[in-house]
């Protein structure tokens, strides 16, 4: 049966068509593009899981961009840090120098003075002019701030890091767990306590400092000796002093005391010869130890020596020294972190466990050091440690404390450095490279597959038009029914 008015054939000629140009314009687009998802229809469901993947990929960016960033300003504050230190060994050495009094002249001691002054000048200036991006970063601008910090309990204090919220005041305590002690011997009169020697005596006094040999002739006081012995404490690490309170046998004793507190403080006492005092011990060496502080912050046990206290949590890492008094009482007492100090987010999610905090501190010779032992400024012209004073054994503890300051410094920063930012960065680099992989086997299109179903589609495309030029021309065929 042949009909002209519809042409079947050709319809379905034409549909077919259209699908295979569709299917051809197809594959043309996602080579072109070298996507297989350029649109929601091509696959809603590829699209989203694509697009949650491609934010995290984009977070996973930024935070390798961060990171890298956190660490050039850390290894620019440690390359500034790193010339103060240099500059400090160079005190140390002009310290030792001036202290060989017999050997100098009063006018190299002036130019000693001199170069410190230069020094202390150049650390200064090092201070304040190390900037990253136009920051500050060394001169205590990017330090944390603290209120409310007792006088009478904290003598020094460092904070290093602080977990703390924007505007959200943190309050830390510390509390004295066990007292801190000086090393000390009790040493009763001879003689049953008639409080001096019966012959001649001679001792061998110890202490962290050195020791030196004592020679008492019979009938020398507990005051003599207590007199002599203080006469050497700078050279021993060790005092003395009598007490009035009855030891052992009801007599005065003769109290001999390390100058320093911790365990590394000790007093030891070597009778040599005579009959020196001693606690019902008589030719015996008596030695003791002192006993370092023991703290909790906010619950954290700290370590540390003699007075001094250091914290290393996640949430707090700070270096405080306590005075005396409150070192030696099991009390507690409270400051608060206020702000301050310096954030990097280096994870891709924004929270704590993704940012790194960290204080930049001040290493102006008004900061290094500490009120226990000195601050840096006074080893200056006209102030109490200059060489002109002749304390050369207290400007030398300011100046090792200075580099002890310094030294722990640069290590946290290279620890942050090396533990913190370069780990984040190669995870977050590792992450990224495994994210891009899952995302490109959902959105990128496969060129072998692609290429391969092209050429299908032209030759579908190429046979369709000609089946339509076929179902065009049957129509044709009536006419020879006509003839």
């Amino acid at each position: 049966m042949s009909r002209i008015n519809s042409n079947v054939s050709a319809i379905r000629a034409i549909n077919q068509l259209g699908r295979n140009q569709a299917d051809l314009n197809l594959r043309l687009e996602r080579l072109a593009t070298g996507l297989r998802i350029n649109r929601g229809a091509d696959d809603p469901a590829g699209l989203i899981a694509s697009e949650r993947l491609r934010s995290e990929m984009a977070s996973l960016k930024q935070a390798v961009a961060n990171s890298t960033r956190a660490a050039n300003v850390v290894m620019t504050a440690e390359g500034a840090l790193s010339e103060v230190s240099s500059l400090l060994l160079d005190l140390q050495g002009l310290i030792v120098n001036s202290a060989n009094e017999a050997g100098l002249s009063k006018q190299e001691v002036q130019a000693n003075q001199l170069q410190i002054d230069s020094i202390l000048t150049s650390i200064n200036r090092i201070s304040n002019t190390t900037t990253f991006a136009g920051r500050k970063l060394i001169d205590g601008s990017e330090s944390y701030l603290v209120s409310g910090v007792p006088a009478n309990a904290v003598a020094s204090l460092s904070i290093y890091s602080a977990q703390i919220r924007r505007d959200t005041p943190y309050d830390v305590t510390v509390q004295v767990t066990q007292s801190a002690q000086t090393a000390h011997v009790a040493l009763i009169g001879a003689g049953g306590g008639s409080g001096s020697t019966t012959s001649a005596t001679t001792v061998e006094i110890h202490g962290n400092v050195g020791s030196e040999l004592l020679s008492f002739v019979s009938g020398t006081s507990l005051s003599e000796i207590r007199a002599a012995i203080n006469n050497v404490a700078a050279a021993t690490g060790v005092s003395a002093v009598i007490s009035s309170v009855a030891v052992g046998v009801g007599a005065s004793a003769l109290i001999l005391n390390s100058t320093q507190f911790g365990s590394n403080a000790f007093v030891s006492v070597e009778p040599l010869s005579g009959n020196f005092v001693s606690n019902n011990n008589a030719g015996t060496t008596l030695r003791a130890a002192g006993r370092d502080v023991h703290v909790l912050v906010n619950g954290q046990q700290s370590s540390g020596a003699g007075l001094r206290a250091d914290v290393h949590a996640p949430t707090l890492d700070l270096s405080l020294f306590l005075t005396k008094d409150f070192a030696q009482t099991l009390s507690s007492a409270t400051f608060t972190i206020t702000g301050g100090g310096t954030l990097y987010q280096v994870s891709p999610e924004i929270n704590p466990n993704g940012q790194v905090h960290l204080g930049m501190n001040s290493v102006s010779t008004t900061s290094l050091g500490n009120s226990v032992v000195g601050l840096l400024f006074s080893l200056q012209s006209g102030y109490g440690n200059s060489l002109e004073t002749g304390n050369f054994d207290h400007a030398q503890q300011i100046v090792n404390e200075a580099i002890s300051q310094v030294a722990s410094y640069r290590g946290r920063l290279g620890s942050i450095q090396r533990n913190e930012l370069e780990v984040s960065i190669a995870v977050n680099n590792v992450a990224l490279e495994n994210v891009t992989a899952s995302e490109s086997s959902i959105r990128d299109a496969d060129f072998a597959a692609e290429t391969a179903a092209l050429t299908r589609a032209q030759i579908l495309v190429q046979s369709t038009q000609a089946t339509l030029q076929i179902a065009n021309s049957i129509p044709k065929q009536v006419l020879a029914l006509l003839q």
